[in-house]
């Protein structure tokens, strides 16, 4: 990725956390990273294929994070435990992901998680299916793998109680799912 991508990307993150998808700005972008409006649309296309790249750069930090927890430790579901904590911790500190999760400030980004969340929710599910069939090899881990990420997404959006509390209810199920 280029520089100039990178800090469109990162100026685009800002500036849809601040405003939302309707408020965001193609000329706005390029005055914060220092570049011509045209500049935006030769790299993007136009403002979705913008949101679609920050969505994307997004997600992939999110999973690189994910993957290098689950790897840390040899208990499978200490691993779990981990990735989905540093899950919950970053998103508490990204104001983007924030933006999309509470609506503030920025209230039709809630969709970019939910209708239009397949992307993050297929490459999620991937990584804890590679996670747990590494650890139970033969075994069957698409439904566990994909109801652990729809609980974990589910807490994201609507948390019913502490931090700990959410991460035993994701491990207890995953666990429970594979011994079914």
């Amino acid at each position: 990725m280029s520089d100039i991508t990178e800090l469109l990307i990162e100026a685009g993150a800002e500036l849809l956390a601040a405003h939302g998808f309707h408020g965001l700005r193609m000329i706005e972008v390029a005055s914060r990273a220092g570049v011509s409006r045209q500049t935006v649309y030769n790299e993007f296309g136009n403002k979705e294929g913008l949101v679609q790249a920050v969505a994307a750069h997004h997600t992939e930090e999110y999973l690189t994070g994910i993957a290098h927890r689950l790897r840390q430790d040899p208990d499978p579901w200490e691993a779990m435990r981990s990735a989905f904590r540093f899950t919950f911790e970053q998103t508490e500190r990204d104001r983007l992901v924030s933006a999309v999760l509470t609506g503030q400030d920025a209230e039709d980004l809630l969709p970019f998680l939910t209708i239009r969340g397949h992307p993050v929710l297929f490459q999620a599910t991937e990584v804890i299916e590679r996670h747990l069939s590494e650890h139970f090899p033969g075994k069957h881990v698409r439904f566990t793998a994909e109801t652990t990420v729809r609980l974990a997404l589910s807490h994201l959006l609507m948390p019913s109680g502490d931090l700990d509390s959410a991460m035993d209810a994701v491990v207890t199920v995953a666990r429970t799912t594979m011994e079914a």
